[in-house]
């Protein structure tokens, strides 16, 4: 008795297990818009206010568009921007990569706590997003 509970445990164990694969294939870059604080939706506008401390990563979807939200929580200095190095579609989802770039050298920075962040808009494409 005790064989077959054992063994119908781990026929049922086998069975509810799956393997998903991440196709990380390519197939289009993306077009998207940078916007202005003033131009993101106020509801999005006020998550990001709480967030924007601490680095987060955040989508939204309002309207048939989608916002993906980076930020790289508190800076020492001002001078800080945010490169978009990839936003691409793969058959499963939205990749994006994105990277904190400092001041340049010899640039003038304030001595003031800065939270950067960037809101991208895009069309809503009803895919996950996956943040590299």
């Amino acid at each position: 008795m005790r064989k077959w509970c054992l063994l119908i445990l781990t026929i049922w164990m086998l069975c509810g297990c799956g393997v998903q694969t991440q196709d990380e294939e390519k197939i289009q870059d993306l077009d998207f818009t940078v916007l202005e604080t003033e131009k993101i939706p106020e509801e999005l506008r006020s998550v990001l206010e709480e967030k924007k401390k601490d680095p987060f990563k955040v989508t939204y979807e309002d309207e048939g568009y989608l916002y993906i939200c980076i930020g790289y929580g508190e800076q020492q200095s001002s001078g800080y921007s945010i490169a978009i190095q990839e936003l691409y579609l793969t058959s499963n989802a939205i990749y994006v990569d994105s990277e904190l770039l400092g001041p340049g050298n010899g640039e003038d920075t304030a001595k003031a706590t800065t939270c950067p962040y960037v809101v991208l808009k895009l069309e809503d494409l009803d895919k996950s997003v996956v943040f590299e």
